[in-house]
């Protein structure tokens, strides 16, 4: 039997994934990839962590019936490749749970660091103005935005956008008893931004990232800023195959289009 058959065998009774196994391996291991590779938090790939997450489930329930067969002293008629069948399925799963484990450490790290302007981002609205900036009562807990509705808020997972809130609570609270409480009312806020400059850092979007042309051509995109008014698209194309490293908000678009990959 071909290892290719053996882990496609996981599959085949499933007609709700018409993808194929080495297909989602592939999309799985390239958003783990760009995940790694850039400084912001991509957008929750839904779809293919469903599809990945069932195979699992699926995968291990296999790999328990198979071991259970193969400890069963009754058994008269053993597969003398059961056993073969079994390692390759647990190598596969322990390769794949590897990946996913990775990723979600990884997006964990990027929202923890960057909490309260995710919070910001995926608020339904600007916070409302408070009543007063000077009053006595006022906490750190008050810059937290509350979400509109429950569930996923792009680029977030539901589960990340629940971590997410209930993190920043915590450490604002912790931040309140520690120092904050001791400070004017008008600089308890997490949030603030007296002078112009935004207490809240987000993410550097012009670290420079390697990345590979999928497509005929893509042109680098120069966005507004430091002098630039607009955005102004590059002279010239990268081209199919081509390897360049670019500032990651000159390709965060064609990234999202599927015309480069993050190396």
């Amino acid at each position: 039997m071909d290892i290719d058959d053996i882990l496609a065998s996981v599959d085949r009774h499933d007609p709700s994934t018409p993808e194929s196994t080495a297909l989602d391996h592939q999309l799985l291991t390239r958003f783990w990839v760009a995940e790694r590779g850039v400084s912001e938090l991509l957008p929750w790939p839904g779809p293919l962590m469903d599809r990945m997450m069932d195979r699992v489930r699926r995968q291990i329930e296999t790999i328990e019936d198979l071991a259970a067969t193969s400890a069963d002293p009754t058994t008269t008629t053993p597969n003398p490749t059961t056993n073969l069948t079994l390692s390759i399925l647990q190598t596969d799963l322990a390769r794949t749970q590897y990946t996913l484990r990775s990723l979600l450490r990884q997006r964990l790290a990027k929202l923890t660091t960057h909490s309260m302007h995710y919070l910001l981002r995926i608020s339904p609205g600007p916070l409302p103005p408070s009543q007063s900036q000077d009053r006595a009562d006022i906490r750190p807990e008050d810059a937290i935005p509350a979400l509109g509705t429950a569930g996923a808020h792009p680029p977030l997972s539901a589960p990340e956008v629940a971590f997410l809130h209930a993190h920043q609570r915590l450490l604002a609270t912790h931040y309140g008893d520690a120092f904050l409480a001791s400070f004017p009312p008008q600089l308890r806020r997490l949030d603030d931004n007296a002078g112009g400059t935004s207490m809240v850092q987000g993410p550097e979007g012009r670290e420079v990232v390697f990345v590979r042309c999928l497509v005929e051509a893509v042109r680098v995109v120069v966005p507004p800023g430091d002098g630039v008014e607009a955005a102004v698209v590059g002279g010239t194309a990268m081209r199919m195959g081509d390897v360049w490293a670019v500032r990651w908000e000159g390709v965060r678009d064609a990234w999202g289009r599927g015309e480069v990959e993050v190396l």
